[in-house]
């Protein structure tokens, strides 16, 4: 007797080439899904070196959508644009949709009786959702994102004091703030390392490098995988300093995605050498401790799992007209922050967007 059939779930995302912290997210979910006995699907606009990895991993990837000729169970979204496509590929198919960025026009949240459950990675995200885009309170959660443990194993105990540090960013270059970092660091005896885009140094694996180091600074994703690998964590960006993930912070810097909220403080020699001063291998230790046990990518699956249960077993089917003005509503709300973003230069996508939103009207 053939076993059963796994129950499928389409990923809706706007790229797939590792550039971003959504397109690692979107890896690890599918991976983590992949092994929990779900078979997912990964519909994405832009295709790249995530997208094959995945497809190495026997994830079906695919920038067009009428490509995907069997119904998913459930449709997880994280940008409006393949969201919708996707919803409307699949009518009936209940949604959620994930809201990774505080900014961006891409990641402006649907607003469709369809999308069942609405997820921010952090308070950031929830608040643009609730207070920019009339997303009930009701129905928004905050899931923080989460680290494959596997992919980041943890290093040997730290040194009591820090030797080697490392700039984790991709807007950090030796004429930006990391040459702020970098004296503050001499001063103490400790060799910097950037890696990241701006600097031409980027890697697709930063698992096999974090390691090395004793400190890291970074924020967001970066700031995680550091905390997940064992080194400590000082958060800090272009735009400002948050300060060293300690355990008595790491609940709230966490609930805010290690990212922009945080950085509050500029960047000055002084305020990040107050920072490296602060450096605790034992307190370091715990917070990893910490991370590893509540951040990991398995974690956030079996919750995202429990919402697919859930969204199936009570979704309510819309009628086609309900569908069309729903979705007629939500490109005419992202339009205006595509106008906003880009005022002056109206991009191929901006003219597809208007052609499709009256077209709907009609």
């Amino acid at each position: 007797m053939n076993p059963p059939e796994p129950r499928r779930v389409l990923i809706a995302t706007y790229s797939a080439t590792s550039c971003s912290g959504s397109d690692l997210y979107t890896r690890d979910l599918a991976l983590a899904l992949l092994r929990r006995g779900w078979q997912p699907v990964v519909y994405t606009t832009v295709l790249g070196a995530v997208a094959e990895e995945l497809r190495q991993a026997t994830i079906p990837v695919t920038n067009d959508i009428s490509a995907i000729a069997a119904a998913p169970h459930v449709i997880h979204g994280h940008h409006h644009l393949e969201t919708l496509t996707a919803l409307a590929r699949f009518p009936g198919v209940p949604a959620l949709f994930v809201c990774h960025d505080g900014l961006t026009w891409h990641s402006t949240p649907p607003r469709t009786p369809r999308i069942g459950q609405y997820i921010a990675v952090d308070r950031n995200c929830r608040d643009r959702m609730m207070l920019e885009h009339g997303i009930p309170e009701s129905a928004v959660r905050v899931l923080p994102n989460a680290v494959d443990l596997e992919r980041f194993q943890r290093r040997p105990p730290l040194p009591r004091r820090p030797l080697r540090a490392l700039i984790f960013s991709n807007v950090a270059s030796p004429d930006s703030f990391a040459s702020t970092i970098e004296a503050a660091c001499s001063q103490r005896g400790i060799t910097l390392d950037v890696v990241g885009r701006a600097a031409g140094t980027a890697t697709e694996h930063p698992e096999e490098i974090l390691s090395r180091y004793d400190l890291v600074f970074g924020k967001a994703r970066c700031a995680l995988e550091a905390a997940a690998a064992g080194t400590a964590v000082i958060v800090c960006d272009a735009g400002g300093l948050a300060g060293m993930i300690t355990t008595r912070g790491l609940d709230g810097m966490r609930q805010l995605n290690f990212g922009a909220r945080l950085l509050q403080r500029p960047i000055t020699e002084a305020a990040i050498g107050a920072e490296i001063d602060r450096y605790d291998a034992d307190d370091a230790a715990k917070v990893t401790d910490s991370v590893r046990a509540t951040a990991g990518i398995d974690l956030l699956v079996e919750q995202f799992i429990e919402l697919y249960e859930e969204l199936q077993t009570g979704h309510v089917p819309m009628t086609p007209e309900d569908d069309l003005r729903a979705t007629a509503e939500s490109l005419s709300h992202l339009s205006k922050d595509v106008q906003l973003a880009r005022p002056t230069v109206m991009s191929p996508t901006e003219r597809l967007l208007r052609r499709l939103y009256r077209w709907m009207k009609r």
